[in-house]
């Protein structure tokens, strides 16, 4: 079976080894011109481990990042609101609460791929559908056919939008920073991933090895806000100062070429991800904002999700459909947990905000840790 993949990403990446290991012919197209050791921190679940490790590929993973004792929330004094002991459902359901640089993921994936099944430089431009096979126009003049098409080319996608110009990216009211910088000397916890809920927004920080810290910042905002695009660590650190110094310090020892800036977005749950011979994988198919930290879990997912479909179900059209009947209703219930739980997370009523603190401080922690057990309950 040949088989094209759009988008070299973690979801691209994943679908392509978990492909190859079942005798596909695979080849990925990438428009980024090279691969450049981009992109700040990521967090892995105990389903997406459980995921790296049917392909092949958890222990190189594990062997580049970190795992976490616990989730810890703060308020923006200092005192907790929530602390989630994750060890837990780790003893439970494997590796879990895991952080790791996006690049060195990436890295250790691109590592896995036959050779020369990417090839970088090629955005595509259109797809047709001919018969039992699609057709791929790159916007270098160029084509490429074959039995499937994957689409795994990101929230914007370009395939997604051809099918269902429809299906947009929805705003979630909040915009993002996000970096990863090397220990300035800030005291912080380095076993557990804490997020302060401060008035003016919340704060997000993780330990990764070689003492670099992954660091995230949201904001209530316009959308496309130019205010906000302007924003500089330095700047970021004003905003957030009165904060317990560690984070304006992390903030602000940021170099600027490293801060990544978008506004948060996600998709509306689709009703269907495969259309003929097309398939949407990963954010083209159901992008989530990042509250739950799962849109690269659910990529991986996907991928191994879609190697045992194809080799279970005999056809492609019958594959296909044991695929959406697997993963429609999980990745949904992800989009709108993890949209419900940013909305809160970015409360700035006082009212609210103290409805909010008493609520999860005194959530009992069995309760919490029930609630996130479907997660990782993974159909594997």
């Amino acid at each position: 079976m040949d088989i094209i993949i759009i988008g070299g990403g973690i979801g691209g990446l994943c679908a392509a080894i978990a492909l190859q290991q079942k005798g596909a012919k695979v080849k990925v197209y990438e428009a980024a011109p090279e691969l450049k050791p981009v992109g700040a921190g990521v967090g892995l679940a105990a389903n997406a481990i459980q995921g790296l490790q049917r392909l092949g590929v958890a222990a190189e993973v594990v062997a580049r990042g970190k795992q976490l004792k616990a989730l810890v929330i703060f308020d923006e004094n200092g005192s907790v609101i929530s602390n989630m002991d994750t060890r837990p459902l780790s003893s439970k359901y494997g590796i879990n609460n895991f952080v790791i640089h996006r690049a060195d993921l990436h890295e250790v994936l691109h590592q896995h791929l036959q050779p020369e099944t990417l090839e970088l430089n090629k955005r595509c431009a259109s797809i047709k559908e001919q018969g039992e096979q699609v057709q791929v126009n790159f916007t270098d003049g160029t084509q490429a056919t074959a039995d499937l098409l994957i689409a795994a080319d990101g929230i914007n996608s370009a395939i997604r939008q051809q099918l269902l110009p429809q299906s947009q990216p929805r705003y979630a009211g909040y915009t993002c920073w996000r970096g990863v910088v090397e220990n300035p000397g800030a005291s912080i916890n380095k076993m557990i991933s804490a997020e302060t809920w401060a008035p003016q927004g919340r704060v997000g920080i993780a330990p990764l090895q070689d003492n670099k810290i992954y660091w995230y910042a949201c904001v209530n905002a316009p959308q496309n806000s130019e205010q906000m695009r302007q924003m500089s660590p330095a700047d970021l650190a004003r905003y957030f100062a009165d904060l317990p110094p560690a984070v304006p310090a992390i903030l602000g020892a940021t170099q600027p070429e490293h801060l990544i800036w978008n506004d948060i977005a996600d998709l509306k749950p689709l009703k269907r991800f495969a259309y003929g011979r097309i398939l949407l994988l990963g954010d083209a198919a159901h992008a989530t904002s990042p509250n739950m930290g799962q849109g690269a879990c659910q990529a991986i997912e996907d991928a191994v999700v879609l190697g045992q479909c194809l080799e279970q179900e005999q056809g492609i059209d019958s594959a296909l459909a044991k695929y959406e009947q697997r993963r429609l209703a999980r990745t949904a219930k992800v989009i709108r947990l993890s949209r419900l739980l940013g909305n809160v997370s970015q409360w700035q009523h006082p009212v609210l905000r103290g409805i909010r603190k008493s609520t999860f401080r005194f959530m009992p922690a069995a309760i919490t840790q029930s609630q996130m057990e479907w997660l990782y309950q993974v159909d594997f």
